[in-house]
């Protein structure tokens, strides 16, 4: 919820600004959904995506006190959700070896053609193409907010967009060629 008037209430704290309750609560409220959407653009799987936001947010409560509001606490918990996503994906390839992603369970309706062609060929780029090419272009951040979430220079965070581009194009060029001679 928000304070009277429209405010985030922010609680201060030795540490500096901090979320309080409400504030934590209208965060969740607002970006969950999306940071849903944006995780499963990176890493395929919606159910995993569902449980690594759920799993930042709980970590993110845990921490409420010292999320700095100005300092984009949402870009903070979708980057602990990629990293939990790895990492999941990671134990999981070294329990069970190659796991197959591509099996939905029965009983899910199917979805848009063109997506799932974008979710095969976003799944074919590396990994920090892929997560720089998702953060640009469908989550809407800015290329200097990308090299800050991720760590790498502003100038890594274009090319890495610039490759993943033009594989991109390449990778849907050939998925619409299949289509045509099929």
């Amino acid at each position: 919820m928000a304070a009277p008037g429209g405010l985030v209430a922010v609680t201060v704290t030795a540490h500096g600004r901090g979320l309080d309750v409400d504030a934590f609560d209208a965060l969740y409220a607002g970006s969950f959904k999306r940071l849903v959407a944006q995780i499963y653009a990176m890493c395929g799987n919606f159910a995993e995506a569902q449980d690594c936001v759920q799993e930042a947010f709980v970590r993110a409560w845990d921490r409420r006190r010292s999320l700095d509001p100005d300092q984009s606490p949402e870009a903070w918990i979708r980057t602990v959700a990629y990293r939990l996503a790895v990492s999941r994906w990671r134990r999981a390839q070294r329990a069970l070896g190659l796991a197959d992603r591509s099996q939905l369970p029965d009983g899910l309706a199917e979805p848009d053609p063109s997506r799932l062609e974008l979710l095969r060929a976003l799944r074919q780029l590396p990994p920090d193409q892929r997560r720089a090419v998702v953060l640009h272009h469908l989550c809407d951040v800015s290329v200097r907010d990308i090299a800050v979430e991720t760590g790498v220079p502003v100038g890594t965070v274009k090319a890495r967009l610039s490759r993943g581009r033009t594989a991109l194009a390449a990778l849907l060029t050939i998925c619409e060629d299949e289509e045509t001679d099929g």
